[in-house]
């Protein structure tokens, strides 16, 4: 765990120290399903960027094909604030 690390001809002796990051969340939400779109509502508002938020619903919501109710994703439609999101699948199923 200690280490010399050479910084412009100077020695500085360091020691590695974990880090635990706090990135997981968990939350429910709730679902209404049409043959294209899916309305999410309920979407707790948490400290993350926006787009942050589309990604993990994208992930969330995407699914090969084989399995029941997934297909890849034209668009996430999310606002924060709002509690609500659209997921758009490029097919119906």
């Amino acid at each position: 765990s200690k280490h010399c690390v050479n910084l412009d001809s100077r020695i500085a002796n360091v020691t590695v120290k974990p880090l635990e990051l706090d990135l997981g969340f968990q939350f429910e939400l709730h679902v209404s399903v049409s043959g294209k779109k899916i309305n999410v509502s309920e979407i707790p508002e948490l400290p993350i960027p926006e787009g942050w938020m589309r990604d993990k619903l994208e992930l969330n919501f995407y699914k090969t094909e084989q399995a029941a109710g997934g297909g890849e994703i034209e668009s996430v439609t999310y606002t924060q604030g709002s509690g609500t999101a659209v997921i758009t699948f490029l097919k119906p199923g």
